[in-house]
């Protein structure tokens, strides 16, 4: 199958860069990323992690960063081409909910990433994640207008009345029942697409997108290809346009080249 017409292929980190098992990315999507961009081809990562939690892959030189899930547009020059933090009132409605009830939850802005209350399981998260844990939150010294993202350790059960009453401003999306990400509503990584689209004048019908989370399905349902990982949820592999083989099997290789993109 050709698409000799992809002109931007969009990436997530976890699950589909980089392998669970290995926390390494494979040769074959080290050598794909290499082909597409000796191809012209813009190569631009797509991820709910902050701009501060993604040196480990940056050795890929990239084109451009989406991070926070839309919310922090980075050229690959350094520029800010979007910034939108979480509403402010959002962030207090967390820290007032925090005094009352069991809540644990981090924080993420340009500079730092805090969280509330790790438990054993959050930290073998980010073991799982090969992250280091966050320091804690001051609750006195949250700058409650810089949030571009946290993350709301709750079960999918709990989520929409906590949402609705704690975070009326805000939209959940999620790939571990173990936590959700929380950023503005209406944002995205869909959102970043459409910046990077418009930065490098590229259309729509030329993008393409790999991915295998809750956070990715808007990405992958607005490119033009929308390819979801073996290892994908089963939400995003029924709105993706294909299913490629998992991240440690060569998912991304094999499914660029069935396109025939690389």
């Amino acid at each position: 199958m050709q698409h000799t017409s992809v002109k931007a292929v969009f990436f997530d980190i976890d699950g589909t860069l980089l392998s669970f098992k290995t926390h390494q990315v494979s040769t074959s999507t080290a050598q794909a990323i290499a082909d597409l961009q000796a191809k012209g081809i813009k190569v631009i990562l797509s991820t709910g992690r902050s701009i501060n939690s993604i040196d480990h892959v940056k050795y890929l030189n990239f084109d451009g960063f989406i991070t926070f899930n839309g919310g922090y547009c980075v050229a690959k020059n350094g520029d800010i081409l979007f910034k939108q933090c979480i509403d402010a009132k959002d962030i207090e409605g967390i820290l007032n909910y925090a005094k009352q009830n069991a809540l644990s939850f981090s924080f993420m802005s340009e500079r730092e990433i805090t969280i509330h209350d790790v438990t054993p399981e959050i930290a073998g998260m980010y073991a799982h994640l090969n992250l280091p844990v966050p320091p804690p939150v001051d609750a006195e010294k949250v700058d409650t207008a810089s949030v571009l993202q946290t993350n709301i350790f709750m079960g999918p059960e709990e989520e929409a009345a906590f949402m609705a009453a704690v975070m009326p401003n805000s939209v959940a999306s999620r790939w571990t029942p173990l936590f959700a990400d929380v950023n503005p509503k209406g944002q995205s990584k869909k959102v970043g697409i459409d910046v990077f689209c418009e930065h490098f004048g590229i259309n729509l019908k030329e993008t393409m997108a790999f991915g295998d989370g809750g956070n990715d399905i808007e990405m992958l349902k607005h490119v033009q290809i929308g390819v979801a990982m073996g290892n994908a949820n089963p939400e995003v592999k029924a709105i993706a346009d294909y299913i490629t083989d998992d991240v440690d099997s060569d998912g991304i290789w094999n499914a660029l080249k069935y396109f025939g993109v690389i």
